[in-house]
């Protein structure tokens, strides 16, 4: 489960982290593999009232797809750099995630890479390319991600990797073009590695973080079968898109947004 650790305010690591932010260079592919068909699926409902959840699965095609992410709760701008403080087992993070101006081609469509980097007392402890693209109706789908975890500098784990198309993987919703509470949907799917699903729980939410107050926001809850008793909320505000996260089952989790700015290509 993608989880985003976070906050209870302190900016330990906030100057070396800072301070070398440049356009990074993705990997290549995360393992050996052959792709799979395009998966795809129909929009389906268990049930039409705000108040019973509609299971939404939506056909994948790759000739529906447009170059920029601008979905009002998931917008990613190339050079935008986010950084989140919160805190995660216990310890103090800092997550700092930069659109880039990457792209990368899965299943025929052209993917927003998205670099993302945890820090704990300023060491690097996770490092993440993740892979998004929108359709033409402003669904923002996640394609994958090439993730690594790291002790004392050196890789430990590569858990959570996957590629729409590799191995059976499909793409999943990271973020409906109109999302209605009580929305259920699968944000990613490799079966035993990645399973994470979401529901949406609220709408108009006002809400205050450090960066800033923020209205009109979407408050979703995620959970994978692969961590049972686990389940986390987060808001995504317009204009801005992920702004908070906090435990709301399983370990306590915090996380919340900073600063935003603008990074050199």
């Amino acid at each position: 489960m993608r989880r985003i650790p976070l906050s209870h305010l302190m900016l330990l690591a906030g100057p070396i982290i800072l301070s070398c932010d440049r356009q990074p260079t993705q990997p290549s592919d995360i393992s050996a593999g052959s792709s799979s068909s395009s998966p795809a699926a129909s929009l389906s409902s268990t049930g039409t009232s705000a108040t019973t959840e509609s299971e939404i699965t939506l056909k994948f095609d790759p000739h529906n797809f447009v170059h920029d992410v601008d979905n009002r709760f998931f917008p990613l701008r190339p050079g935008t750099r986010y950084v989140y403080k919160g805190i995660e087992d216990g310890e103090q993070e800092v997550n700092v995630t930069i659109v880039t101006h990457d792209r990368k081609d899965i299943l025929g469509v052209s993917a927003v890479v998205v670099f993302d980097r945890v820090f704990v007392h300023g060491e690097l402890k996770e490092k993440t390319f993740d892979w998004y693209a929108q359709d033409k109706d402003g669904n923002v789908w996640y394609l994958g991600e090439n993730t690594k975890e790291f002790e004392n500098g050196q890789v430990v784990s590569t858990e959570g990797s996957w590629k729409a198309g590799r191995q059976g993987a499909k793409p999943g919703i990271i973020m409906l073009a109109h999302p209605h509470v009580a929305d259920r949907y699968f944000q990613e799917f490799l079966p035993d590695v990645a399973e994470d699903q979401a529901r949406v729980v609220g709408r108009d939410i006002d809400i205050r973080v450090p960066y800033g107050s923020f209205h009109n926001c979407l408050k979703t809850v995620e959970w994978t079968r692969l961590e049972p008793g686990v389940k986390e909320s987060k808001v995504f505000c317009p204009g801005v898109g992920f702004v908070k996260a906090h435990s709301e089952e399983g370990p306590f989790t915090s996380l919340v947004l900073t600063n935003i700015t603008q990074v050199a290509r």
